[in-house]
């Protein structure tokens, strides 16, 4: 085609309706997600769900302009980092990790394409970012724990009747290295409190099934994604034990554990898919802060609560933002 031909052929393009030109096909990106949580467990389903609808509300749509690859890792450390190799060598134009171990894996292996992360605490003692407002490499995202949290969790556990003057805090020293930071926390509330904290790490099944032999106190159980992976076996020896139990989030509660106070999981994957938005049309991870959440809720298991033989106050009660009878 000569340059004649070529430029009556654009100024027939420029002159169809705004409406024709829309429907142009947009060139597909691509995203790679790489989730803790298992491809069948109920709560990676729903927050890949919820992923998809928000990207969607804001434009980008599967089988249309965005190729989504989704790798889960049940929990399995190894394979996580397997995965991560997978996802990198497809070359994404940006990739999603959800929880703390994805982060880690996706950024050992690439500097140069945007990781946007959700469900992650502490990215700043980690190294993920370098600080909140201007995290200043190839991450950024979503954290799930906010200071005061491990204080509160702890109180929840000091209104039970009858009441709780020893607590044993339950994490996985290998799979949480920001539980240091929760202990520190959750020792000095401890001191107005009135209570008694011992740490009861766990790493495999066999300490998960000690806690059945725990006696005479409540468990807090620190956000991890081992204690997630392996939640039956911790609800089964905790419900064992009959103690009270005060989670990080509402998932246990739903599947029988007393109580939670916790973050929106669905609100971060939403703002998640904000950010990925704004990255794929041009804005830069650096430049885009690191954000604490906002919403947080409460959930009690009343039918929990009964079975353990407790009673929980009114005031406790109607901040609940759930209510399982």
């Amino acid at each position: 085609m000569d340059r004649r031909h070529c430029l009556a052929l654009l100024g027939m393009i420029a002159a169809l309706p705004a409406s024709v030109q829309a429907q142009q096909p947009a060139a597909t990106r691509r995203l790679g997600v790489l989730s803790v949580t298992a491809a069948e467990d109920a709560i990676g389903q729903a927050r890949s769900t919820i992923l998809v609808e928000a990207l969607a509300g804001l434009g980008w749509k599967e089988r249309d302009n965005l190729k989504i690859d989704w790798r889960s890792g049940g929990g399995d450390r190894a394979r996580i980092a397997r995965l991560a190799d997978e996802l990198v060598a497809l070359k994404p134009d940006i990739l999603l990790a959800v929880g703390t171990p994805s982060v880690e894996e996706l950024r050992q292996r690439t500097t140069a394409i945007p990781i946007v992360f959700a469900v992650v605490t502490d990215p700043v003692s980690q190294g993920f970012v370098k600080n909140l407002a201007h995290p200043g490499g190839n991450a950024t995202g979503f954290t799930d724990y906010d200071g005061p949290l491990a204080g509160k969790w702890l109180e929840m556990l000091t209104q039970v009747t009858p009441p709780v003057r020893r607590v044993f805090v339950v994490y996985n020293p290998a799979t949480a290295p920001f539980a240091p930071l929760m202990l520190r926390t959750v020792e000095e509330a401890a001191k107005t409190l009135q209570v008694t904290v011992e740490p009861a790490p766990v790493n495999d099944a066999a300490s998960i099934a000690a806690l059945a032999l725990l006696k005479e106190g409540g468990l807090l159980v620190l956000p991890d994604f081992f204690t997630m992976a392996n939640r039956t076996q911790l609800l089964a020896a905790i419900g064992e034990a009959r103690l009270p139990a005060v989670f990080w989030s509402r998932t246990f509660v739903e599947e029988g554990g007393l109580m939670s106070y916790s973050t929106d999981s669905a609100e971060q994957l939403r703002r998640a898919a904000s950010y990925i938005d704004r990255i794929l049309r041009g804005a830069q991870p650096a430049d885009l802060p690191v954000q604490n959440p906002t919403t947080f809720e409460l959930t009690i298991n009343l039918k929990t609560a009964r079975a353990l033989s407790i009673s929980l106050p009114a005031g406790l009660l109607a901040l609940a933002d759930n209510v399982i009878e």
